[in-house]
């Protein structure tokens, strides 16, 4: 399995992306650790280690291993509307060429969430967070530009009905 590490033109934000990964096996107790993470992601190891029996210790390399392994990460999400960014948006963009670099090319973009390689009407899929209509204009300026980027076209958040982070422990 190969890692390649991305990183905006400033080297702020670094993006792992592991190629080839393969769907890990987790036990029911990693299964059980994962989701007292999810609920809280400061949740001490001692409090995890009652809910699941096992010691803080153990619980520690547990959670460390499932971190080295890419199985998860632990972050703090935020809300784009508290931290002044309004505007939310997914951008459909259909490519010519190579589809693997314009993907990469947009991963650097500071304002651009995530992208996803898809099949469909879309090549790609990326999301955006703004200040503003105007923001979002130069976005969408800025990804035209890029070699490769035949067409976009924006679909923006009006109101955001869920959003979750519990899949995967079922």
């Amino acid at each position: 399995m190969a890692n390649r590490q991305l990183e905006n033109g400033n080297g702020s934000r670094r993006v792992t992306v592991r190629e080839g990964a393969s769907h890990a096996l987790l036990d029911d107790v990693a299964k059980q650790i994962i989701e007292q993470l999810q609920e809280d992601g400061r949740r001490p190891y001692a409090t995890i280690g009652k809910a699941v029996g096992l010691s803080e210790a153990a619980v520690r390399q547990r959670v460390q291993r499932l971190l080295d392994a890419g199985v998860m990460q632990i972050v703090a999400v935020t809300d784009p509307l508290q931290l002044g960014f309004p505007r939310q948006a997914m951008i459909g963009l259909r490519t010519d060429g190579d589809l693997e670099s314009v993907a990469d090319r947009l991963a650097e973009f500071e304002e651009i969430d995530y992208v996803v390689i898809t099949a469909g009407s879309f090549d790609l899929l990326a999301e955006v967070v703004c200040r503003n209509d105007e923001h979002l204009l130069e976005i969408l300026q800025k990804l035209r530009g890029v070699p490769g980027v035949v067409s976009t076209e924006a679909f923006v958040y009006l109101k955001l009905r869920k959003q979750t982070y519990s899949w995967g422990t079922a």
